[in-house]
This record gives C-alpha cells, sequence and structure tokens, in this order.
C-alpha cells in the first residue's frame, strides 16, 4: 500500500469509474484489487481486496489511521484468506462526510464495503476505535460475521471514564491538532520500536483532516462517558477475542459480563500499534484469535 498520506476530499459520483480505471491501469501486477464503495450516506468509502479464500477478514483501522496500517498483514494472511482493508470515512482515500463521524456511521461504512465485496464468512478485525465500529458493523450484518477481532482495544468495558478524563484527551486535540495528536500517539509507542516507524506514526496520525479526528474522538469518548460502551456488545450473538498489547491492564471477566463470549490474547513487549512494529508476534497471535472464531 502507498504509505503517503492523503489527505480526504468528497470524490464526484461521475468521476469514480474513470479513477479506479488509472487506479488499476497504474497498480503492479500481484496488487489488491480497489474498489470504492457508497455508504450508508453517500459518502465515498476507499477498500482494497487481496488474496482469496475463507473466512474473509476486513480489516478496520483506528483512530487517525487507514487501512495501510495494517500492510504487515496483508502478505501474511492474504496466502490463505481473502483480506479486505477499508478506510473509514474521513480517513486514507475515502470522501468525506458532513461531520457526522459517529461510531454508528463508520459502521455502515464497513457494511458498505462488506456488501460490495459480499459473502457470509466473515471476521471483523479492529484497532483501538475500530474495536468498538466493528461491533457496530456486526449489527449491521446479520448472520453474515462469524466473530469479532480487537487489537488493543476492549480491555475492560466496565472501566469508569470520567468527563474530565474525557476532556484532558479533547483539549490538546482542540487546541492543536498536529500538535496534541503528536504526544497523544507517541505516549502510546513502547521505547525501542523501530525508530523511522516510531518517527513515522505520529507524524502521520497529525497529518490527518482535524476536523475528522477530532469528531471521531468525541463520539468515541462520549461512548465511555456516559457508560454505554457495554451496550455496543449486549445482545450481539457473536464471539469476541481481543489480542493486546501489554502496556495497559486488561479485565476479561468484566467484558464477559457483557459479551456472548470474550477471550484475550496478550502479546509481551508490544505497544499499542503491535501490528506494525511487532508483526513477528502479533501475527501468529491473530491466526491463534482467527483460529478460535472458525467453525
Amino acid at each position: 500500500m502507498n504509505l503517503e498520506r492523503v489527505t480526504p476530499r468528497p470524490i464526484p459520483a461521475f468521476l469514480i469509474p474513470l479513477l479506479l480505471g488509472i487506479l488499476f491501469a497504474a497498480r503492479p501486477a500481484g496488487a489488491g484489487t480497489l474498489g470504492v464503495a457508497p455508504s450508508a450516506d453517500g459518502t465515498p468509502i476507499s477498500y482494497e481486496v487481496c488474496g482469496s479464500g475463507e473466512p474473509t477478514l476486513i480489516l478496520v483501522h483506528g483512530w487517525s489511521c487507514d487501512g495501510r496500517y495494517w500492510r504487515e498483514q496483508i502478505p501474511h494472511f492474504s496466502a490463505g484468506h481473502r483480506i479486505v482493508t477499508v478506510d473509514l470515512a474521513g480517513h486514507g482515500h475515502s470522501g468525506t462526510r458532513g461531520g457526522d463521524y459517529t461510531l454508528r456511521s463508520f459502521g455502515e461504512d464497513v457494511r458498505a464495503v462488506a456488501d460490495a465485496v459480499g459473502g457470509d464468512q466473515l471476521v471483523l478485525v479492529g484497532h483501538s476505535m475500530g474495536g468498538m465500529v466493528i461491533a457496530e458493523a456486526a449489527r449491521l450484518l446479520p448472520g453474515r460475521v462469524l466473530g469479532l477481532i480487537g487489537v488493543d482495544t476492549l480491555h475492560n468495558l466496565e472501566a469508569p471514564v470520567s468527563d474530565e478524563h474525557a476532556r484532558a484527551m479533547l483539549d490538546p486535540l482542540e487546541a492543536d491538532f498536529p500538535a496534541g495528536c503528536r504526544t497523544f500517539a507517541a505516549a502510546m509507542i513502547r521505547p525501542g520500536i523501530d525508530e523511522d516507524l516510531a518517527a513515522w506514526i505520529p507524524a502521520d496520525m497529525a497529518a490527518a483532516p482535524a476536523e475528522v479526528a477530532v469528531g471521531a474522538m468525541r463520539a468515541y469518548m462520549a461512548a465511555w462517558t456516559s457508560g454505554s460502551a457495554p451496550l455496543f456488545f449486549e445482545e450481539l450473538p457473536l464471539p469476541v477475542v481481543a489480542v493486546c498489547a501489554d502496556l495497559w491492564p486488561a479485565d476479561a471477566e468484566a467484558n464477559r459480563r457483557h459479551m456472548q463470549s470474550f477471550e484475550l490474547i496478550v502479546v509481551e513487549g508490544t505497544d499499542h500499534f503491535l501490528m506494525l512494529g511487532a508483526p513477528e508476534k502479533f501475527n501468529p497471535a491473530l491466526e491463534k484469535a482467527l483460529a478460535m472464531l472458525e467453525p
């Protein structure tokens, strides 16, 4: 995948076929298939499909990231699975929407891509904020999802988050998004990671559109401060597995009180971006999580 950050702009519908034709022609042999699907509100959602084989893995990035953050997983898992990476609205190559960057609207983005690629053996994988997004998407895809895999997310659905804590996170982002985002991202990177990667992640995340990132963070934090985070999973008849770094404590029993089933895999010596910084540890852990969900 191209690693250059692209600031999203609305794509006129009549240009989409022409643009896709140009992109397909420019892709090297063996690269994935690009697509654009309209979300429920018409926002163009960009995705890429690589490999073949079931179940299909739909990979959903985290806050202020995009599909490129799964680049270390595509070669590994596309040998036996169809891999679909998604750019949520306002991220990567997808279009922007009118200020509505809620978890539900992001779930609609994932559903649009799932409908575009088809299939009824889907595993939804979500990093960070994407863990809540895939729960919303699963509700919109009844009977088609085998299970959910969270990546360094869903540590404890019962964790109390105060309004003061939320404001402490949001205020720096609202005051100076690039600086606040760099600080926020850097705090989730463990010392000792590859220096180029450690520099790239905060810089890339900070290059995202501020209005998108801040709007999404407000929506995400509201789910926690309101105490509604458990509701995303209650009455969702799907197993959930979380593959987490060992930076923060997790409470599997708290999650099990709100999920059909929950299993936790902790990958030691990793950080929030373990799929990028430690793929040699993360990929086997994701294989293990996937095996727990496959029929």
